[in-house]
């Protein structure tokens, strides 16, 4: 059988399918949004040298991938965050011991129009913007037109990692977006927007970007620090960084032992940093 890839992209989720004969080394990889981009990287250059391997990736969010994972239908669940009560309750309910991997890590970019007119905003009024506590941009650039805040559902890792960490409830008027891709859509024609996406989708969606990425001061009146500062990052100095997750059922380890080696490698943590992830600081 001649191996080949088809590699399939739109703001839903990214496919990536490397033609195998072997069940036992075709592997199934689903979840987070903010990991697809990197999972695929990844996988490409994983083929390069286990060419006996297949990788299937699709994205759809954190809550997509434990799903797949409860369901069996899956080898891999991506998951911009950890498992909740629930998950684990599930999981232990229908006897599927899973192993799990941290390989990286992200930050959360907010992203603003290009023409927007600050390029930093602070915590507190950030968070007044999320809750839809400010329905204006006037308190915080003096424009008085209606914010638009472009979001993700309630499945996805990066959604549940906002609210957790500014302890809000995101406001009724948020736009749900599918994946990181509408968002910047979005908030590339919209300049009253505010949205959110993983740093290292935009660091790996090339080097012009097409919207603003803010700096974030953790209080008004402190350093503004980028989510696109590496020595910050690795400082964890920026307020918005967070630990990229794999869960793996214990069954399927075997089979993704390669894969994760190669993760672990210096040509896998060489991608992670070169696709605008970070190294967890050891």
């Amino acid at each position: 059988m001649n191996k080949f890839i088809i590699k399939y992209l739109t703001c839903l989720f990214v496919v990536l399918f490397i033609s195998c004969s072997n069940a036992n080394k075709s592997i199934k990889v689903k979840g987070s949004d903010t990991e697809v981009n990197l999972a695929v990287s990844l996988a490409e250059n994983f083929y390069k040298v286990h060419q006996d391997f297949s990788v299937a990736i699709s994205g759809g969010g954190s809550g997509l991938g434990i799903a797949s994972l409860l369901n069996g239908q899956t080898d891999i669940a991506n998951s911009s965050r950890p498992l909740n009560a629930e998950e684990v309750s599930l999981l232990k309910a229908k006897g599927i011991p899973i192993r799990t991997v941290v390989f990286a890590e992200d930050a959360t970019a907010f992203i603003v129009h290009k023409n927007f007119p600050l390029d930093s905003i602070d915590v507190v009024t950030l968070t007044k913007v999320l809750k839809g506590e400010y329905k204006t941009w006037k308190p915080v650039t003096g424009q008085d037109i209606l914010i638009n805040i472009y979001g993700r559902q309630s499945n996805s890792g990066t959604h549940s990692f906002i609210g957790k960490k500014l302890k809000i409830q995101f406001s009724r008027d948020a736009k749900e977006m599918n994946g990181s891709a509408q968002i910047v859509e979005g908030i590339k024609r919209d300049k009253s927007g505010i949205g959110y996406v993983g740093a290292g989708y935009i660091l790996n969606n090339g080097s012009e970007q097409p919207v603003k990425v803010l700096k974030i001061m953790e209080k008004p009146g402190s350093r503004a620090i980028s989510p696109l500062d590496v020595k910050a990052i690795a400082a964890r100095r920026y307020y918005f960084q967070r630990p990229l997750y794999q869960f793996i059922p214990v069954k399927s380890w075997n089979k993704v032992a390669a894969f994760i080696q190669f993760e672990k490698s210096p040509a896998g943590q060489k991608i992670i940093t070169t696709s605008g992830y970070y190294i967890i600081p050891k």
